[in-house]
């Protein structure tokens, strides 16, 4: 019935029409509706229809409404001609399916291409034609406002990346016409909270531009910023008695006084030379409480041919689909300040770039959207007094704001521990008493918050001896890849998470194990290995398999993302992935030094004997050899004087700066006091604290080692 219905609606060949005035009275006007008037009765026709035969091509068509002006129909022509080419080989399929089922295909949302290349939204469906005749009839429904808003509306709220949703937002109004733009503020790209009044403030940037073609010399597409006077001048034209309101512009040269006829002005906001009409829609959201009026986000634009006015109804559904859609741009922009803090936070605590000693490369991947695109796992590396360098991966419960700042404590904490001298044993001892006083009842619960369970893994690499000292709290082990390519998990004794410490009041043992040059060390996150459909050891032996293949010569980060790339699970994560790759390259035999010295009174003398021809290879100026040697002596003799048992002297030599450290078995602290000018002692440290750049004290597990570094 519905396919008899349409083919009356097509004229046949040589039926006069409804405006021909040769018509015979009392001809049946119901064939022939008056589809060329923009309106009739108040209502514009959408309704066009289209005849197939069986090979697809056009026999007779009734396009004759306003909105279809421009898509060229020709008896005899394809079907898939009207169709936008990356559409023709679903369409045909589909046209093809009805002709072999006899089944209709009912209202898919379709474009259809118009002469001048710009596109046209329909509502298309496909029937069987009705007996006798063979073929297909096709309903093409144009400008289906209501249907459209609804699904434009119900589509654009599902992302919530500003880019994204400026696009969904362009792509929907394009069916009202020919070219649409979203010109959003300064302050949603930044996140920065809109207070002030449109005219006050607004600079635009081109957020998203429909239909994607080359534009003309100096047009305005995404990206690209609106010039002060164009933002100007659009945020005065829609704001009437200080309230936004739509507006419409009908044609060229009225589009051209809004914009005081500036040439530069013209060109850069009316999409080519051809006569145009605008609607300009503010993106409007209330103000926070205090603020007077409301707040303009951006300004959308639909440009249309001037001989197709927008009606009263349009301008409504234009104004209710931007309404709906400037709180999602307001989410976004809320999401987009979330984003940048914590993706801030995240950024600092990456690894930054590795020493001649070690080579670091760091992948992380956030889950997203949910997340804000960041969340609980953090890896760090950074060097250590000594020439040595920490490596540290965790994973902190949850996502978001809450998670990353946890993290960021956390990591800080870290990195201040194990500058100042503790071991990885005793900086995650400190790390599980700060988290759990994180979850005590006046914060971390309170808030709804809890990093109970966290995990945390810290490796200190040195370089001299070709050894690391880890330490593991409930993480994942890492794995280590020899310099021969043979692989192995590194395990420790194990350990619950942080926070745990309470209940299960067990210590963090340290684990050393050698790591000669040319190893390539492994930490991670469990969202790399981990697959619901197989175990997590499973897991951590494909990535076992995986990083045997990076060979010596790779360039670490790149090897670093064919790793994520290899196991990471395709489409949306479920959990953060993080993997920090460390090449260990060690230092030179020739660089290093270390004697193991009695504990005398001449152990001074011995240790300036042995390092003074040292120095000399080492090409040291004489006042930096004086210096060092000096600093060797006096921390020779406290260690001597305080200490006990027998004392361990390095020496390295890394580019232009000369380390030294002297370690003994006593506990005692030293510490820099200010001495009386009579004393005859405690001024050794005042002589070390004067002639280094630095130095400091380092917790070892038989005493400690007084490190200083000077300029070689």
């Amino acid at each position: 019935m519905v396919s008899g219905a349409l083919a009356d609606y097509i004229p046949r060949a040589g039926t006069p029409t409804a405006e021909d005035p040769a018509a015979p009275p009392g001809e049946h006007h119901a064939r022939r509706p008056s589809g060329a008037g923009q309106e009739s009765g108040g209502r514009e026709q959408i309704l066009g229809a289209v005849s197939l035969d069986r090979d697809l091509r056009i026999t007779s068509c009734n396009l004759d409404a306003a909105p279809f002006a421009g898509v060229s129909v020709a008896p005899g022509a394809v079907f898939a001609d009207l169709l936008p080419p990356g559409d023709v080989p679903t369409v045909t399929q589909r046209l093809q399916r009805v002709l072999e089922t006899q089944e209709a295909h009912v209202a898919r949302v379709q474009r259809l291409r118009r002469a001048d290349g710009t596109e046209l939204v329909v509502s298309m469906s496909i029937l069987p034609a009705a007996p006798p005749r063979e073929g297909l009839t096709v309903s093409l429904i144009a400008m289906a406002k209501r249907l459209h808003l609804y699904a434009s509306a119900t589509a654009i709220g599902t992302s919530l990346d500003i880019g994204e949703t400026a696009l969904s937002l362009a792509q929907s109004l394009l069916a009202w016409g020919d070219v649409a733009a979203v010109d959003l503020d300064y302050a949603v790209w930044t996140g920065e909270a809109v207070t002030e009044q449109a005219q006050e403030r607004i600079r635009l940037r081109r957020a998203a531009l429909v239909p994607d073609r080359a534009w003309p010399e100096g047009y305005l597409t995404p990206g690209d910023n609106l010039p002060r006077e164009a933002s100007r001048l659009l945020a005065g034209a829609v704001m009437r008695d200080d309230i936004p309101q739509a507006i419409v512009i009908p044609d060229r040269a009225a589009v051209e006084r809004t914009l005081l006829n500036d040439p530069q002005l013209v060109r850069a906001l009316v999409p080519g030379k051809r006569p145009v009409s605008v609607a300009c829609i503010p993106l409007v959201v209330d103000g926070p409480e205090g603020t007077p009026g409301p707040i303009v986000l951006g300004m959308t634009q639909v440009w249309r041919r001037p001989e197709r006015p927008f009606l009263d109804g349009e301008l409504l559904d234009l104004q209710e689909l931007v309404a709906k859609t400037a709180r999602h741009v307001d989410l976004a922009r809320q999401h987009q300040r979330e984003h940048a803090q914590v993706l801030a936070l995240q950024r600092r605590l990456l690894p930054r770039a590795g020493s001649d000693t070690i080579e670091v490369a760091s992948v992380y991947e956030p889950t997203t959207p949910d997340s804000a695109g960041v969340g609980g796992d953090w890896v760090n590396s950074f060097p250590l007094p000594g020439d040595r360098t920490a490596l540290v991966v965790g994973d902190v419960v949850g996502h978001g704001l809450g998670a990353a700042a946890a993290m960021g404590q956390l990591s800080m904490e870290a990195r201040a521990l194990l500058s100042a001298g503790l071991g990885p044993g005793e900086v995650l001892e400190r790390l599980d008493e700060t988290v759990t006083l994180l979850d005590d009842t006046d914060t971390g619960l309170a808030a709804g918050y809890s990093a109970l369970g966290s995990t945390c893994c810290i490796a200190v690499y040195d370089p001299v001896d070709h050894r690391v000292v880890m330490s593991n709290a409930g993480h994942l082990p890492p794995v280590l890849v020899h310099p021969d390519g043979s692989a192995e998990t590194v395990t420790a004794p194990p350990h619950p998470g942080l926070g745990a410490e309470f209940a299960v009041r067990e210590p963090f043992d340290e684990h050393e194990f050698a790591a000669p040059p040319g190893s390539l060390l492994v930490l991670y996150t469990d969202g790399l290995v981990e697959d619901p459909a197989a175990s997590i050891d499973d897991g951590i032996r494909r990535l076992t398999d995986v990083v045997r293949e990076v060979h010596p010569w790779d360039d670490l980060q790149q090897a670093a993302c064919r790793v994520v790339a290899g196991l990471a699970p395709q489409g949306r994560l479920r959990d953060d992935i993080t993997l920090l790759l460390a090449r260990m390259a060690g230092r030179r035999s020739r660089d290093t030094a270390t004697w193991q010295l009695p504990a005398r009174d001449d152990t001074a003398a011995r240790a300036r004997v042995l390092a003074s021809p040292l120095l000399r290879r080492w090409h040291t100026s004489d006042q930096a050899r004086d210096s060092a040697l000096l600093v060797l002596s006096e921390l020779v003799t406290n260690a001597v004087r305080f200490g006990t048992g027998p004392v361990t002297v390095r020496l390295v030599k890394a580019g232009s700066r000369l380390s030294c450290e002297v370690g003994d078995t006593g506990n005692g602290r030293p510490r820099l006091r200010r001495g009386e000018p009579l004393d005859d002692g405690g001024r050794g440290l005042h002589v070390v604290h004067k002639l280094t750049t630095r130095w400091g004290v380092r917790w070892t597990n038989t005493g400690k080692a007084v490190w200083a570094e000077l300029e070689a």
